[in-house]
């Protein structure tokens, strides 16, 4: 039958979020905010989600006295990913 869909993952912005990551690694913070056509507000909360589920590092610095965020997929997200799209094909093919 049809396997259960990772909650996590099963949020618009969240997949949005793994799914650009997936294909380049790393993004900073405002570039993940451009792509998702997102607010600040919620794709920092979203990220979080992403980090407590442990899919996503989180890295903060300053640069010219501005913050700058930097998010890494981890090997855990990307395989949380690659699941993902194996569980939701069998809703797709059936």
């Amino acid at each position: 039958m049809f396997k259960e869909l990772d909650p996590i993952l099963h949020s618009q912005l969240r997949l949005g979020v793994i799914s650009l990551l997936v294909s380049v690694k790393e993004a900073e913070f405002t570039y993940l905010k451009d792509e998702t056509n997102s607010t600040a507000g919620n794709l920092s909360v979203q990220i979080q989600k992403l980090k407590e589920a442990g899919y996503i590092h989180i890295e903060k610095k300053f640069r010219d006295n501005y913050p700058h965020t930097i998010c890494k997929i981890t090997p855990e997200g990307i395989k949380a990913f690659e699941e993902y799209v194996k569980n939701i094909k069998q809703y797709l093919v059936k």
